[in-house]
């Protein structure tokens, strides 16, 4: 597999223990226009995010609604900041397959939806940093199908 593989960061997903503190930071002071705000719930938990304009990428801030939340349990270890990173490929079956040989260990399957596919990796021990691998054909948004996938098949594997 070349570095090639990797199109573009599609998106910064930040943790936040604050998101009306974080989004007027992000819109007042950095300019990014907020694109949407969505609130996602699990099994157990649940997290609220606003989608920021970046240009070329979006940044999502993140925040748990409660202790359990992914987020906010992410919060507690590892303090705010960039909770993961999305890196757009061309095609992720071929991706996930050549990064799995590599060693990379994934926490979902990869998720379908029209124009939209996803799937996350375990966290890495060594920087502390997990990725998503997104595959864009048509959808530039992001398909709350899969958000709530996505957040199950994390809940299921504890993966914050």
């Amino acid at each position: 597999m070349e570095s090639s593989t990797f199109l573009r960061i599609d998106h910064l997903a930040i943790a936040v223990q604050d998101l009306e503190e974080a989004i007027l930071f992000y819109r007042d002071t950095l300019k990014l226009p907020l694109v949407e705000r969505r609130e996602t719930m699990g099994k157990y938990s649940g997290m609220r995010s606003a989608v920021m304009s970046a240009g070329n990428f979006q940044i999502v801030l993140i925040e748990g609604t409660s202790p359990e939340s992914q987020v906010s349990r992410y919060v507690n270890e590892y303090g705010p900041g960039v909770q993961h990173v999305a890196f757009e490929v061309e095609n992720i079956d071929e991706t996930h397959r050549d990064l799995a040989r590599n060693g990379l260990e994934f926490s979902t399957s990869v998720l379908d939806a029209p124009g939209l596919r996803q799937t996350f990796s375990k966290r890495d021990k060594v920087s502390g940093m997990m990725f998503e691998l997104i595959e864009r054909t048509g959808e530039t948004g992001f398909k709350e199908a899969n958000i709530n996938r996505l957040f199950e098949e994390l809940e299921r594997a504890d993966a914050y």
